[in-house]
């Protein structure tokens, strides 16, 4: 059983699950709990958005106009292109690389808003996980808003990015991944806690008050892939280190008890 009381401190709380896809063993800890996502989701707006490029919905290539009323924090692609436009393709690389939230919200809007990224959701077979606002609204606490569960995102991932009945076409789970890989975020949460040698497709998720979330496939030198979510709801002052920290020695934990350490 895999217990991690002894990483929630002051107050905190821990949501993890792990999927060994080799095995097929799975630990959790608090893995039906509720925890507010954050840009975790990105990953999945992302794999939204590519199965309506498959189904002809939309197109990689399609200009979406960027103007200075997408504005809000953290838009470190979108801005620079205020007074032009930057493709679909380029709007999912921002989102999942670098968590761009304009690019997030333009994407949310080309596939017609907040339903159609619920109904992708229940399309998994996820009836957990709620989406109820644009960012960056959806990032504030308030009851089960915007709320996933560990063993939701594990699931989702799984489906999509492992199984051999993914929804994804082979080039379109290829973006995804190399997206995830290349992100540059979060080098100090799962990324910190796997072993030499293993790579991270990984999309991370910070709240600004405590919420600091890291979700992925880890895809060892050798044989099959783990599958990894951890929503680590810090006290507000936590410091944004120490909270990184708790989901790499997580990650480590977790990775032992699989036989991985």
């Amino acid at each position: 059983m895999l217990d991690l009381s002894a990483l929630e401190t002051g107050g905190g709380r821990l949501g993890v699950a792990a999927l060994d896809t080799g095995s097929g063993r799975r630990l959790a800890w608090r893995g039906d709990e509720r925890f507010v996502y954050c840009s975790t989701f990105k990953a999945f707006l992302a794999a939204a958005t590519l199965l309506r490029v498959q189904a002809g919905e939309e197109r990689l290539n399609r200009v979406i106009p960027i103007t200075a009323a997408d504005m809000i924090s953290h838009a470190p692609v979108t801005e620079p292109a205020v007074g032009s436009g930057l493709t679909v393709e380029a709007l999912m690389k921002g989102t999942v690389e670098v968590s761009d939230n304009p690019a997030a919200n333009l994407l949310l809007k080309a596939m017609g808003g907040l339903g159609p990224m619920q109904a992708f959701y229940r399309g998994l077979g996820d009836e957990v996980t709620r989406v109820d606002r644009f960012e960056p609204e959806m990032n504030r606490l308030d009851g089960d808003k915007d709320t996933t569960t560990a063993n939701a995102a594990v699931a989702n991932l799984q489906r999509l990015l492992v199984s051999e009945t993914t929804p994804l076409s082979a080039d379109s789970k290829a973006l995804l991944l190399r997206w995830m890989v290349d992100s540059p975020t979060g080098t100090a949460r799962i990324r910190a806690g796997v072993p030499e040698g293993w790579r991270v497709a990984h999309k991370t998720g910070t709240g600004g008050y405590g919420p600091t979330n890291d979700i992925g496939v880890l895809f060892p030198p050798q044989g099959e892939p783990v599958v990894l979510a951890i929503y680590n709801h810090a006290a507000r002052e936590t410091d944004d280190a120490v909270a990184e920290a708790v989901i790499a020695e997580a990650t480590r934990r977790v990775m032992r008890e699989f036989g991985h350490g």
